[in-house]
């Protein structure tokens, strides 16, 4: 794993959010993305290296929703860059972690996503992002 690539927080107002992270952060966030995949909403905030990922439920059914119901609003995952999102899912399979899904799928600031059982890490949800490379980017 190369790096913390963002900090995911559950809300349940995104405009709200946005408003308060802003002033928190003293920048507007860089990007607001729809991911209809995962039912969510989301807004990205650069500091420093760091990113900060706002998740806001789009639908009832949706894992944010379910988070925000069980436990409230806050820290929701914590995602790693990888290289090789591949190897990396393999690699942890064989170390014993719970991979989530057994494919990659596609995510928000364009990634390649995928999720480790938080029973295996500590009550942690992890994701693995991988930024996908286009032909003209390499």
């Amino acid at each position: 794993m190369n790096k913390i690539e963002h900090i995911g927080i559950a809300v349940k107002d995104l405009g709200l959010s946005c408003e308060l992270y802003e002033k928190l952060l003293g920048v507007p966030a860089y990007k607001h993305e729809q991911v209809a995949s995962e039912g969510v909403s989301t807004a990205f905030f650069k500091t420093g290296e760091s990113k900060i990922e706002l998740l806001a439920a789009t639908a009832d059914n949706s894992a944010i929703a379910s988070f925000i119901e069980k436990r409230g609003e806050g820290i929701h995952h914590i995602a790693f860059d990888v290289s090789d999102i591949y190897a990396e899912m393999e690699r942890l399979k064989k170390e014993g972690f719970t991979v989530l899904n057994q494919e990659p799928k596609l995510g928000a600031d364009n990634k390649l996503i995928c999720f480790l059982h938080p029973k295996g890490t500590n009550g942690v949800l992890v994701e693995l992002c991988q930024e996908i490379k286009s032909a003209s980017n390499g």
